[in-house]
């Protein structure tokens, strides 16, 4: 049976909203981390059978299949094809599962897996401006009860019994983590920096050094007036691509390439579309099960921090050790773009793995609508 591989995985830095990628379209930006994976594999692009993009918010900047354009504006050959999905926040994660799944199936030989987002231009929630999103029958089936993500994480909090002091305490060390992995250079092998006005941007901007409890406290609820959930322990809105290239075993041979990880199994699932946010539970026990890896044979998880009450409930129902979730911090401290994030989190698993030499890592993304993928790796080289 065939099998896939991550031969290569590069990401932009993660602009803040109004930041240093404020001003660079969606498709260049996606063109600078599909330049790069050329660039550092050698790898003809006439050669890849096809780019598989996750975006979120397909409108405007991001409409018409950003994925195509990408390639476009990467300069690649025009027969090289382009597709974008949409799974929510792991639209670039579900890109490398649906890339994997098609080289294992001999559909494939090469390809390109990941996304792009870019918030500062087009604004979470701005396909809602020309339509009714969800539906009547849906509306009417949760009876007209809003589907907010915010409120989700409140409701996570409720039944988790999560305090607020839980709660900033996990953001306030998602920054200290994200700030000893920059100071120590784990992210400089595979992030690619951006020429801005002739400045070169390469360090992850929504950081903020120093970050404490005590600071936290000062802000007020995002979402219910007696609520939990607020600015500092919810995900930033970030700008940011990131892309995976995918191949055989015997292919990546062929072409000189070394490849770091094998792409172990995926799942995806469904949960309460209210709750929203607990499907990386389900997820997570899906792929362990079919994959026959015990929790505690992984040596390091990327949950992603949509809001602290999310990697705290896994944590609770799954029983991993939290040393080994998200040691590099979370999307708390350097943000979340959407369409990107998947395939950012998995450069940022594959980086710890390398480091470590941790032979298995799994990463897990919530989703609007109350979906959720899961995704694990093995390590090939150390």
């Amino acid at each position: 049976m065939r099998d896939a591989v991550i031969v290569d995985a590069v990401r932009t830095p993660i602009g803040k909203r109004g930041g240093a990628l404020s001003g660079v379209h969606a498709a260049d930006l996606s063109a600078e981390v599909l330049e790069a994976l050329v660039e550092r594999t050698g790898v003809d692009p006439a050669t890849v059978d096809d780019v598989v993009w996750g975006c979120v918010s397909q409108v405007g900047d991001q409409s018409s299949n950003i994925g195509r354009f990408a390639v476009l504006a990467a300069g690649w050959p025009e027969h090289v094809p382009g597709v974008t999905i949409n799974r929510a926040c792991g639209s670039s994660q579900q890109a490398l599962d649906f890339a994997a799944q098609a080289v294992m199936a001999g559909q494939y030989d090469l390809v390109v897996a990941g996304g792009v987002e870019t918030m500062s231009r087009v604004p979470l929630g701005a396909a809602r401006e020309t339509g009714m999103p969800y539906g009547p029958k849906v509306l009417e089936r949760y009876d007209h009860v809003a589907f907010d993500q915010g409120v989700g994480a409140e409701l996570i909090a409720q039944r988790w019994g999560f305090s607020r002091a839980q709660l900033d305490d996990y953001a306030a060390a998602s920054h200290a983590r994200a700030a000893a992995a920059i100071d120590e250079g784990v992210f400089d092998d595979h992030v690619v920096p951006v020429d801005v006005e002739g400045t070169k941007f390469a360090v992850d901007e929504g950081l903020r050094r120093g970050t404490s409890v005590e600071s936290l406290a000062r802000l007020k609820p995002s979402f219910l007036e007696d609520g939990v959930i607020h600015a500092g322990n919810a995900s930033q809105i970030s700008d940011g691509a990131a892309a995976l290239l995918v191949t055989t075993s015997e292919r990546a041979r062929e072409l000189g390439l070394t490849p770091i990880a094998r792409y172990y199994g995926g799942a995806v699932s469904g949960a309460d579309p209210i709750l929203m946010l607990t499907g990386p539970i389900p997820a997570t026990e899906k792929l362990l099960r079919r994959s026959g890896v015990g929790i505690d044979e992984i040596g390091v998880f990327e949950v992603n921090e949509a809001f602290a009450p999310v990697p705290l409930a896994w944590l609770a129902e799954t029983g991993a050790d939290p040393a080994r979730v998200n040691p590099l911090g979370g999307a708390i401290a350097v943000g979340h773009p959407l369409g990107a994030s998947g395939a950012i989190l998995m450069t940022r698993l594959l980086a710890r793995m390398r480091r470590e030499g941790l032979r298995f890592g799994l990463q897990t993304m919530c989703e609007g609508g109350g979906t959720a993928n899961a995704t694990l790796v093995e390590l090939l080289t150390a």
